[in-house]
């Protein structure tokens, strides 16, 4: 009789009772055993997550990142260690010179990437990645480089063509790469594609959307129809031309170039031309600070706009009460925007919203709502009201301006 397994309805009624004195003492004995009153061991299906302050249970499925709370620990949140792939002595090499926009490879630059190691995949070859100017990429070992030559003197900062073609020359002549890879972007991956194929004497394939070490296929006919053609050794690729890197690690290598004496330019970079941030349609915007339904002073939005040189936008709220344009309006109602930095004031982030700015590289929310949405979405969230916090912008950058002012004085 004594061996009976019998149900304890008290303890039961503990269990289901997270308010009572001895529900956590219960529950630590449950979870430790495994078992359940009256019957055999069972999977906890509660075990995995933990109590937050207000007496919910949560679950951080972001690996790698600490939790919140130290009252649990997670055995499956830990750093992967990808084993590292070498090639020491290849065979032959594919050149894949990637944009990098702002010092950091793009989602274009990894598509090329990604290709450059099928077409490597195949035999003993390996990808060298050519780097100009200012660098703050620290992950080319997972975007699948085997190989690392960074120019990075003065001659090659900034817009510089013939310097860099030089040095593509040299490149050339020095490892003969089987093929070469260019963005087929307006970034300078189409002009330093082109100029070196007529450096060359060789055909190069543009707009090419799919390619093999035996044929390409490049959008023609106005992006209507596909055409065919034998590779040629040099290949402007389009975005998605392949699938980037995931999972693998490999070597990134720097290797060591002598100097290379650039000719003379005979074109000089000016510097970038100042454009009325107004006047950039949203879609090509770079920098947008949209509004929504909690901003109550919209002189003041207008004013951190034009202080900070950044687009606005709006929420579909902030439109329909006749704050902004219908043109200015972001999301998959409005229009699809890209832009580097998304700085969102006061909007509480609708599905139809949130996907507008899907492919936006840094969200910025500034909101009184910790729980909205939209700061759930973003990288940076400054919980307080926007008029403070635009107040604050304002004075910083004004403070930072006439700071510049004094020194150049």
């Amino acid at each position: 009789m004594n061996q009976i397994n019998r149900r304890n309805p008290r303890r039961e009624h503990i269990l289901r009772n997270r308010l009572h004195p001895q529900h956590q003492m219960l529950m630590q004995q449950t979870i430790g055993s495994g078992a359940q009153s009256g019957g055999p061991k069972r999977k906890n299906p509660h075990a995995k997550g933990f109590i937050g302050p207000n007496g919910i249970r949560r679950i951080n499925r972001q690996l790698g990142h600490d939790v919140q709370y130290d009252a649990v620990k997670h055995s499956h949140e830990q750093t992967v260690s990808l084993p590292l792939i070498t090639i020491d002595q290849p065979d032959h090499f594919i050149a894949v010179v990637p944009d990098m926009v702002g010092g950091q490879l793009t989602a274009h630059d990894k598509d090329l990437l990604g290709l450059a190691r099928q077409f490597v995949s195949e035999q003993n070859g390996a990808v060298i990645a050519i780097v100009f100017g200012n660098c703050r990429e620290h992950q080319f070992d997972l975007a699948g480089v085997d190989r690392l030559i960074h120019f990075n003197d003065k001659q090659y900062q900034g817009y510089c063509p013939e310097a860099k073609i030089a040095a593509l020359l040299d490149i050339e002549e020095r490892w003969s790469p089987a093929f070469w890879f260019f963005p087929d972007s307006i970034h300078g991956g189409t002009e330093l594609g082109s100029r070196l194929s007529a450096r060359l004497g060789v055909r190069a394939a543009t707009r090419v959307r799919q390619a093999d070490r035996t044929t390409v296929t490049c959008l023609g006919g106005n992006q209507t129809i596909d055409i065919q053609r034998p590779t040629e050794k040099i290949l402007l690729l389009m975005e998605e031309c392949a699938e980037p890197v995931s999972g693998q690690r490999y070597e990134a290598r720097p290797m060591q170039t002598e100097a290379i004496d650039p000719p003379a330019p005979q074109l000089h970079d000016l510097g970038q031309v100042q454009v009325d941030p107004g006047d950039i349609a949203l879609a090509e915007a770079e920098f947008i600070i949209a509004g929504g339904n909690g901003i109550h002073d919209w002189d003041l939005f207008h004013r951190a706009a034009t202080e900070l040189h950044a687009t606005e936008g709006a929420s579909r709220v902030a439109v329909d009460n006749g704050h902004m344009p219908r043109f200015r309006q972001v999301g998959a109602t409005g229009t699809w925007v890209s832009a580097k930095v998304y700085l969102a004031v006061g909007i509480s982030g609708a599905i139809q919203h949130l996907q507008g700015i899907g492919q936006c590289n840094k969200v910025i929310a500034i909101n009184t709502d910790s729980d909205c949405d939209m700061v759930k979405r973003a990288d940076l969230s400054i919980i307080d009201d926007s008029q403070t916090i635009l107040k604050a912008l304002i004075d910083a950058v004004q403070s930072r301006n006439s700071g510049d002012h004094e020194d150049v004085a």
